[in-house]
């Protein structure tokens, strides 16, 4: 009889210790968040739940980091159930709601995760668009060029590696921050394939181009020639049209500045000798379009190309002011007259600048 009362009580112990444990357990889910007001929060769930409670901690949003690891246990929360990514974390949210937000889900993201706004604009290359890209999302700069380069991508999209900058459109994209380098280029195709409708399609022979990339390589020499008035793009597109349709080289002074890389950033008075530099953009040296984009133009450019003006100029030249504008002209007397007006206008100025 007595054996059976101890049986009884080691039992009744331990339904005892299970139910302190449950007890233990809920109100450890039930403590919430220090934070006052909505705050962001980035994640990587490489940390696992140790990294995550950690990280919780330094960020002030927490301050019982076994609490919430007794949660995570419970919830058998490791790398493989954590998401990656940008969450917004609610003022006095709970560790139970916190980390059911954190949990993978289905969709390969996280219960809570939000997107977050990938912009790049006014990229001189895919170097550059790429570490924009890279500050706004977990991926690796140098990853997504050697996977941009990459000839798998080059004949999986249809472009040479002068081509492919046409295949990024520049705009604001909602993306998830965990958004890796392939996911990446394959939604950029996603909005290209997007971009070139049928219509758009249809005006690009109209307008005596072959494909989307000549289109684009045209748009970036335009903004590479006026980036201050938009009013210009049709204009300067009809002009450069104007000659591809004649057989004129384009003789654009951005080309041959491209080829220069950084060399003549600031220079204000171009020579000839940088004018005769070989390589494949100089447009005073080949004929037609460069093999590429010289940038990579909003779509807003492309769109000027694509609905160009209906001008019979064949020269373009500076104003000789600070407008940014140009004259226009179908002569080549009168380009003469203009160029010459805009030369001694520039040089009165660097005298008095004492240049």
């Amino acid at each position: 009889m007595k054996k059976v009362i101890i049986g009884g009580g080691v039992v009744g112990i331990i339904l005892l210790i299970i139910f302190s444990s449950k007890i233990s357990l809920f109100l450890d889910g039930r403590k919430s968040t220090l934070n006052s007001e909505s705050k962001e929060f980035f994640f990587n769930s490489k940390v696992g739940a140790e990294g995550l409670a950690d990280q919780l901690v330094e960020e002030n949003l927490i301050d019982n980091k076994e609490a919430l690891l007794s949660v995570a246990e419970y919830k058998k929360l490791d790398t493989k159930k954590l998401a990656s990514g940008k969450y917004i974390i609610e003022a006095g949210t709970s560790y139970r709601a916190l980390l059911n937000g954190f949990t993978l889900n289905s969709n390969g993201n996280g219960n809570a995760e939000v997107e977050v706004d990938v912009t790049f604009n006014n990229c001189k290359d895919i170097y550059q668009l790429a570490g924009k890209v890279s500050n706004c999302l977990m991926l690796d700069s140098t990853a997504l060029v050697g996977l941009i380069e990459n000839g798998s991508t080059l004949e999986k999209y249809d472009f040479t590696l002068a081509q492919i900058p046409s295949l990024f459109l520049p705009n604001t994209y909602k993306m998830y921050y965990d958004t890796d380098e392939e996911q990446f280029i394959s939604r950029m195709a996603k909005e290209f394939k997007n971009f070139w409708t049928s219509e758009r399609m249809a005006k690009i022979k109209k307008i005596g181009l072959n494909s989307p990339s000549q289109v684009v390589t045209l748009a970036s020499i335009v903004y590479s020639e006026q980036s201050q008035n938009p009013e210009e793009w049709p204009i300067i597109a009809g002009l450069y049209l104007n000659r591809v349709n004649q057989g004129i080289k384009l003789q654009s002074d951005p080309t041959f500045k491209f080829c220069w890389g950084d060399q003549l950033v600031g220079v204000q008075r171009l020579l000839n000798i940088h004018r005769e530099i070989d390589c494949p953009y100089n447009t005073y040296r080949i004929n037609g379009l460069p093999p590429g984009p010289i940038c990579i133009p909003a779509t807003a450019v492309v769109d000027a190309v694509l609905n160009r003006a209906d001008v019979n100029y064949i020269f373009m030249c500076a104003k000789p002011d600070y407008t940014g504008k140009h004259n226009f002209a179908v002569s080549g007397s009168d380009h003469t007259k203009n160029a010459t007006i805009f030369q001694n206008w520039l040089a009165a100025e660097l005298k008095k600048q004492g240049k």
